[in-house]
């Protein structure tokens, strides 16, 4: 269990029980934040049955073996900490920030409930109910639920990616306390977890804590590879429309399938990531100048966002607000002929220049906040990715070209891999969703 380190503040080791650990060190504060990833999230959910690795998130704070329904998150309130967690296609991640000497506290109760949870009938079926009500609060009374959950489901035809992460309300309601335990056995283990603590700590005190608490958790046989359905050639592209009179501007999203970062090969996705910034991030980039800020300018938000981290290829999103009184067509064809101008000119140099700049502040600042690289190395580690691969990102962005840019919007701005979707202010006419 030899220590291995790129960043000198961040340092590695893996138990025999093949639990993994990171630990970044800051002694700026007598703090830490401690966090448990499991490689499991909503794309693992089993065919007809969404929800579950949601569902279970909200299960982890119900009792175990030793502690009451509930205990788990009392504890941590009145030892001053805070915590929560979240699920997300790929990964579920539980975190808790408290005072550095009450690590060894925390890191008991998490092995606790990795293995001796033991919800009981009645806390499965009240939480189902408050997972409902999640849903119905989040996704069904919002304009944009549905019309992000029907623009996803016809973005991925195959991919589990296309079905929602809280599941959808006909499925949550057929979860039952077994269904739930079962898809507990089969993913809560060592060796399907990381452990990333960050703060005022040493790696020796870390791993031995980590071997203490985690380290008589026998490795289970049960956790599978993560062979899960891809998607086929693109055959076209599909538009949706979703009218709702709540919606008050028209909104336009376009999604592209799109490659992912792969291990020890970030060439192509730094690409992407800077073509992300360059056409639609912040004020300086190409969406928000020709569209918003110039003197025909027709939107009032415009935007650009790489899927950059994710265990399966994803997407690559570009999104319109448009002004009151503009056309949704004419705004569509605008963004038409701003994609085909930048596939056949390229990025301006000085604005990749200026990108550059931003990943090097980005950098600055993300090695200050000691959570926020506690989620890089947690979501890149359940994701596929690496160590070395974190660590090499900020480089791997700083080295691309204008022609590697160019290269990849010619890859991803392929309109027979896209969907268009617009939520309108007024229902369609053929009815609330149509799909071409």
């Amino acid at each position: 269990m030899a220590f291995a380190a790129a960043d000198p503040a961040v340092s590695t080791f893996t138990l025999p029980n093949g639990l993994q650990g990171v630990v970044i060190e800051d002694h700026r504060a007598p703090v830490v934040t401690s966090m448990v990833w499991y490689k499991v999230g909503a794309a693992d959910d089993p065919a007809g049955r969404t929800g579950l690795a949601h569902f279970l998130e909200h299960m982890m704070f119900k009792a175990t073996d030793t502690l009451a329904d509930g205990e788990f998150s009392a504890v941590i309130a009145a030892n001053g900490g805070d915590e929560n967690a979240f699920t997300t296609a790929d990964f579920t991640a539980y975190y808790q920030n408290i005072s550095a000497d009450r690590l060894d506290l925390v890191l008991g109760m998490e092995a606790d409930r990795m293995v001796n949870l033991d919800p009981g009938e009645q806390g499965a079926l009240s939480e189902r109910d408050v997972v409902l009500e999640e849903r119905r609060t989040r996704i069904d009374n919002t304009p944009e639920g549905p019309f992000m959950e029907r623009r996803n489901a016809a973005l991925y035809v195959n991919s589990p990616y296309g079905r929602p992460t809280i599941g959808w309300r006909s499925e949550i309601g057929k979860i039952t306390l077994a269904s739930a335990m079962a898809f507990y056995k089969d993913h809560y283990a060592p060796n399907n977890a990381v452990l990333v603590v960050g703060g005022d700590v040493t790696p020796d005190q870390v791993k031995a804590l980590a071997e203490k608490h985690f380290g008589p958790i026998p490795a289970s046989d049960r956790i599978a590879p993560r062979d899960r359905p891809q998607e086929p050639p693109p055959l076209g592209a599909r538009r949706i429309e979703h009218g709702d009179p709540r919606v008050t501007l028209p909104v336009m999203t376009r999604a592209y399938l799109a490659p992912a970062r792969r291990a020890g090969d970030q060439k192509q996705a730094a690409a992407l990531a800077m073509l992300a910034k360059l056409i639609g991030k912040g004020t300086t980039s190409v969406m928000s100048r020709e569209l918003e800020l110039g003197p025909d300018a027709i939107c009032v938000d415009t935007g650009a966002y790489y899927q950059d981290v994710s265990l399966d290829p994803g997407s690559f999103t570009l999104h319109m607000a448009l002004k009151p009184g503009v056309d949704p067509e004419a705004a569509e064809a605008r963004l038409d002929a701003l994609i085909a101008d930048f596939i056949a000119k390229g990025p301006d140099p000085a604005d990749l220049e200026r990108a550059r700049r931003q990943v090097d502040a980005w950098e600055v600042y993300e090695r200050d906040d000691t959570e926020d690289r506690a989620n890089e190395f947690g979501e890149a580690l359940t994701s596929g990715l690496t160590i070395d691969d974190v660590e090499a990102w900020p480089d791997a962005l700083r080295a691309v070209t204008p022609a590697e840019v160019q290269a990849a919007a010619k890859l991803v701005f392929d309109p027979e891999a896209s969907v268009t979707g617009w939520l309108l202010p007024a229902r369609p006419v053929k009815g609330e969703v149509a799909i071409q």
